[in-house]
């Protein structure tokens, strides 16, 4: 019983920087733009936390600095993408490099360190429940926030005027312009919002599920993000299942290579990226993709004429 308790624990911490960025990423995508640079902003996000909390001692201001720092990277590729008009595959993608680059090089005075872990809340007499303590009343306040937020981004979009708007510029960017929705601001404010929840899932990875920093430490969680988002169809409630899906598989392979069974670690390390490009490959084609039903907008330019 312990054993299965320890197991879904770590899967709820595995998942919840996948979570972050997947949010973030998801209302980017609904208002019609593709940024494929969601590793670089959290790896950025993480090396800006564990160095602010480890100069300050403060985990809040090492959590503002990660989203403010993901958020900045962001801004490059608003810029880039909706007022230069670049490709936004390809500056995703430069996003991404220069996100690993730059982390490395901010990193090196770093390297070898640790900051005190995110404090857990511990709500007096619920913590020490049976079962029900540890697996719900025994977590950082970013586990907790990562669900609300999960419930905020869905009623944003479905329940409020300004996420109507932006889901009407994901859809047909052409047709909100002419009715004299702002089209690039409502971009920009989206991209900064994905990059700032990048930021904040690359800093729980380095001040809460593991208080350190090591050079390439999201290990391609930006990608599995950007996987969720489609496994989800866009959708936020979806999004959390696929993060917990994804948590999941990663933490599987942990318990498998502890207990000793006779597979190379480099398999069971393959494991969630293994997972993502199943996923992908299933939703890919036939009635899964037509179920989809993603953004009109996606990916396309926005050149206002008028």
């Amino acid at each position: 019983m312990d054993l299965a308790i320890d197991i879904v624990i770590g899967m709820m911490l595995a998942a919840t920087p996948l979570l972050y960025a997947a949010l973030g990423e998801l209302v980017v995508e609904r208002s019609g733009v593709l940024n494929l640079g969601v590793e670089g902003m959290m790896v950025v996000g993480a090396i800006a936390g564990f160095a602010v909390t480890a100069d300050s001692g403060s985990h809040a201001l090492g959590l503002l600095s990660a989203a403010v720092a993901g958020m900045a990277m962001a801004l490059i590729f608003g810029v880039m993408t909706q007022l230069l008009l670049a490709n936004q595959v390809a500056t995703g993608l430069a996003l991404t490099i220069f996100g690993l680059g730059l982390s490395a090089l901010l990193g090196q005075g770093y390297t070898g360190y640790s900051v005190p872990p995110l404090p857990k809340l511990d709500v007096t007499h619920l913590s020490n429940l049976p079962l029900i303590g540890p697996l719900l009343f025994s977590h950082e306040i970013m586990f907790y926030l990562s669900i609300v937020l999960t419930g905020a981004v869905a009623w944003f979009l479905t329940q409020t005027r300004a996420g109507m708007i932006l889901r009407a510029v994901g859809e047909n960017h052409d047709a909100a312009h002419a009715i004299g929705f702002p089209v690039i601001r409502i971009r920009l404010a989206a991209i900064a919002f994905g990059g700032a929840m990048a930021g904040l899932g690359g800093a729980y990875l380095s001040i809460g599920l593991a208080p350190l920093w090591s050079e390439g430490m999201t290990a391609g969680r930006g990608w599995i993000a950007l996987a969720i988002v489609v496994f989800a169809s866009w959708r936020p409630g979806r999004a959390m299942l696929g993060a917990y899906l994804f948590g999941g598989v990663t933490i599987a392979q942990l318990h498998i290579q502890g207990a000793g069974v006779d597979i190379p670690s480099q398999y069971l390390s393959m494991l969630p990226y293994v997972a993502t490009i199943v996923v992908l490959v299933l939703i890919s084609g036939g009635p899964a993709r037509k179920a989809l039903r993603a953004p009109g907008s996606l990916g396309r330019t926005f050149h206002a004429s008028a």
